[in-house]
């Protein structure tokens, strides 16, 4: 009787080749589907910008002498800033889509196994840039701005709003950049680039990568500020470093 002819083990599942060009059109692509949806969003956040701006500028004026008013020096400054508040709102209305082309951007550098995190990864991207959105405008902001006031507190303060909404730009978007750490070190694990114990090796310099971004981001030269900044993406770290040790927990029963 024969024997059933038996099937060669299945290969390394093989990734789909992209030229250096095909790349280039990708990312031209996934850029201008970006600025679609934020353009988009952006038309009714401009009907609501002056609501929107009402909202952002609340964290400095309880600490303003009552009637002090924001000013500008340029005739075209109030509809820059009006756009530029429009321009945020969208940003961070449209991030979900956002960061899902981002993911549609990366997706065919991953194995079909790896695909699979698609909706997660919008989930927690949008709700990481969601937060450290949040963090910057309850919490690190103010502190930032409650002590440069009280530093002035003896002179008349004169705050143009191109001043104040690009401090706060910086802080509001640079802290939603710093809390999508975690989903960063959980990609680069799922990728096998990095692992929880190189990860823990390198605790040291992450402190000081993350203290040195906290300086740039924060706006004042203060430690206290700084540590509003920094503490935050030291425990995100460690966040990032827990979730890389559930993947390889994962993985160990599928080598197996």
């Amino acid at each position: 009787m024969a024997q059933p002819e038996r099937l060669p083990p299945p290969g390394p599942e093989d990734l789909p080749r992209m030229s250096l060009m095909e790349h280039l059109e990708e990312l031209r692509k996934r850029i201008l589907w970006s600025l679609l949806g934020v353009g988009l969003l952006f038309f009714p956040c401009w009907s609501y910008s002056r609501e929107i701006f009402a909202f952002l500028v609340a964290p400095i004026q309880r600490y303003l002498p009552p009637g002090t008013k924001l000013v500008y020096l340029k005739l075209t400054e109030p509809f820059i800033l009006y756009f530029k508040v429009a321009g945020l709102a969208a940003l961070f209305l449209a991030s979900p889509f956002v960061l899902y082309q981002i993911w549609r951007f990366i997706s065919p550098g991953l194995y079909e196994r790896e695909r699979r995190y698609a909706l997660p990864f919008v989930f927690f991207t949008t709700f990481f840039f969601l937060a450290g959105g949040a963090f910057g405008y309850y919490v690190a902001f103010p502190y930032a701005a409650q002590f440069l006031l009280g530093v002035g507190k003896d002179l008349t303060p004169v705050i143009t709003v191109d001043n104040y909404f690009g401090f706060l730009i910086t802080v509001l978007l640079g802290l939603g950049l710093m809390f999508e750490l975690p989903v960063l070190i959980f990609l680069l694990s799922v990728l096998g680039v990095v692992t929880p114990r190189f990860l823990m090796r390198q605790f040291r310099w992450a402190v000081v990568i993350i203290f040195t971004v906290a300086a740039i981001v924060t706006p004042t030269p203060d430690i206290f500020n700084q540590c509003v900044f920094a503490i935050p993406g030291v425990l995100l770290y460690l966040l990032g470093v827990g979730a890389a040790a559930l993947v390889v927990r994962k993985k160990k029963p599928e080598a197996t």
